[in-house]
């Protein structure tokens, strides 16, 4: 009986000693991850190419970390740290207490004092976990050799599991290795910031004429109640007048006469109206995106749509 009740006891402590902690497992499909090869290769051939002086080999992530014997060679030759820790420690309780004193170094100089913001300790590097065991050699990778290229944007699912007083919780989500690169990411941003037309202009012709065709229907359509046709709309825009009678009709409101040139005759008149019709725009709430005035003056097909695609997408639905 007493042996029973010795034995209750002990599980009860191992169960509150897990509550709250919370654990991540690599989904075993993220493991077979052509991107995630790449880069446990790329992190095996720097650690060989960093320690090749001291014939050291790496031939596992998971597998040769774990005992603090190459994360104590490549802080000592990336960061010149040298610390009094055996060569070779043998037991576990020996490799753990080495990778307390070799982490709390790397930390260091990774800038890492912050505990929220570091993705690995020493139990999880000891168990041999290869997520945490990347994130340490990718962040170390970052610091003491920037000029590396690993692999972009290599992500991993992830099963976190949590032990509760009512049992375990598990979740899955998406863990992200590398970020994406500089050249991505700028032609991503560059992308997604890009004027439509300026994307549109980007297709095959017929592509840009079938647009064009449908603004140039809705714009007749507008200007059918003032006796108003236009035909092409690349050269008909440039003096400012039927983009000023098109906007006020779309807007709801007169342009008074006197306020621009009903017949430009110069450059100046012209530059003239474009600019009160796109101050017009701008005071109805209607962004247009780096137009200038001379480029509507001037019949710059991408300006002259930019415009009339911003009414199009505003009134087409009216």
């Amino acid at each position: 009986m007493e042996f029973f009740e010795y034995h209750k006891e002990e599980d009860t402590v191992d169960v509150e000693a897990f509550q709250g902690e919370k654990q991540k497992l690599i989904q075993p499909t993220s493991l077979k991850d052509p991107k995630l090869e790449k880069l446990k290769e790329t992190l095996i051939y720097w650690i060989n190419s960093t320690l090749k002086s001291e014939h050291i080999v790496v031939q596992s992530l998971e597998e040769d970390l774990y005992d603090g014997l190459v994360l104590h060679h490549l802080l000592s030759r990336l960061a010149g740290v040298h610390v009094s820790l055996e060569e070779m420690a043998l037991t576990s309780p020996a490799q753990i207490r080495k990778l307390g004193v070799i982490l709390e170094e790397l930390d260091k100089r990774l800038g890492l004092e912050d505990s929220s913001r570091i993705k690995w300790n020493v139990k999880l590097i000891h168990n041999k976990d290869l997520l945490a065991t990347i994130h340490l050699l990718v962040a170390m990778v970052r610091s003491f050799q920037p000029e590396l290229d690993l692999p972009p944007n290599v992500k991993v699912e992830v099963i976190v599991m949590e032990v509760t007083k009512s049992g375990i919780k598990s979740d899955v989500q998406m863990e992200v290795l590398t970020e994406e690169s500089k050249a991505d990411s700028e032609s991503l941003s560059k992308t997604e910031g890009e004027d439509p037309i300026e994307q549109l202009l980007k297709l095959e012709a017929h592509k840009v004429n079938t647009v064009k065709k449908a603004i140039l229907h809705f714009v007749n359509q507008n200007m059918l109640p003032m006796g108003l046709q236009v035909a092409d709309m690349d050269k008909q825009f440039a003096d400012g007048v039927i983009l000023l009678l098109l906007i006020g009709q779309l807007e709801g409101f007169f342009v008074p006469l006197c306020d621009f040139h009903l017949t430009p005759v110069n450059h100046s008149e012209m530059i003239h109206n474009v600019t009160l019709a796109l101050d017009l725009l701008n005071d109805t709430g209607l962004q247009v995106s780096s137009v200038d005035p001379q480029d509507i003056v001037s019949q710059d097909v991408p300006a002259t749509l930019k415009v009339l695609y911003t009414l199009f997408k505003k009134h087409k639905a009216k």
